[in-house]
């Protein structure tokens, strides 16, 4: 049988990787200051005063600490769905995280939020994304190919 999944996989692995590398550069100042363009955020300070109403039971040092790590984790997850590499644990990952996000948007500025971003979309992408038997045109396809 043919793998009807090869392209809407590598689709799917691309749209969510960008989803996750555009935010962290937003926080990063690399898509300028806020008020251009797409920017929300635009420097790490505004993203902490942002993650700060998503966490207000955490004092300012912890918030940037959980900053930071959401931030790395979102690049990692990122990179590694771009290019498919251990993607079906980047795809859950993925998911988990957004799940997270969900649950905090939601619980401290309203459904509104995670709807805005696009947080439902990309969690429930991901769940499907780890559930697809072959990621072709990724460095996990490679891998096995070499292993065979």
């Amino acid at each position: 049988m043919e793998d009807s999944f090869k392209m809407p996989q590598l689709l799917l692995r691309c749209a969510l990787g960008i989803t996750f590398l555009v935010p962290v550069s937003d926080r990063m100042g690399v898509l300028g200051p806020i008020g251009t363009g797409n920017v929300e955020w635009g420097n790490w300070v505004n993203f902490i005063n942002y993650t700060s109403t998503l966490m207000p039971f955490l004092d300012r040092p912890m918030v940037n600490l959980m900053g930071g790590i959401a931030t790395i984790a979102e690049f990692v997850i990122g990179v590694l769905l771009i290019v498919g590499y251990k993607t079906k644990y980047a795809a859950v990952a993925s998911c988990i995280l957004t799940l997270l996000f969900i649950l905090s948007m939601t619980v401290f500025v309203g459904i509104q939020q995670p709807i805005n971003f696009g947080v439902f979309t990309a969690c429930t992408a991901s769940l499907l994304l780890s559930a697809i038997p072959n990621y072709k045109w990724s460095i996990d396809n490679l891998i096995k190919f070499k292993r065979a």
